[in-house]
């Protein structure tokens, strides 16, 4: 089996490469240090992208996939969808990303 980056791992260095450039992020909850999902709460400006999660492809690598409520839904309905996921997944990782082009930067760095 390959190796690979931790959770953990992938959490801190979009953080960390978020301020480099100038965005936001934060981990809002930490999960499983070592496999847990990582689930993205994107913004630009203040203003929501939408939800997306990290997951694996076909090809063996990772992807992006949107999930959740449509970006611009009412925020309580973007709460209860993350409440959802981390009763059904308690080792799921929840990181608000605030950066221009948040989905194509987070699929640069842990995809």
């Amino acid at each position: 089996m390959a190796d690979r980056l931790t959770s953990q791992m992938l959490a801190s260095a979009l953080v960390r490469r978020a301020g480099q450039e100038g965005g936001f992020a934060t981990v809002v909850r930490r999960g499983d240090e070592v496999a847990g999902t990582i689930l993205l709460n994107c913004l630009e400006k203040g203003a929501d992208c939408g939800l997306c999660e990290r997951m694996p492809d076909y090809e063996g690598g990772y992807r992006l996939a949107h999930c959740g409520p449509a970006p611009g839904a009412p925020p309580e309905e973007t709460a209860l969808y993350l409440e959802r996921r981390v009763r059904s997944d308690p080792d799921i990782w929840i990181i608000e990303l605030d950066i221009p082009d948040a989905e194509r930067f987070a699929a640069e760095i842990i995809c």
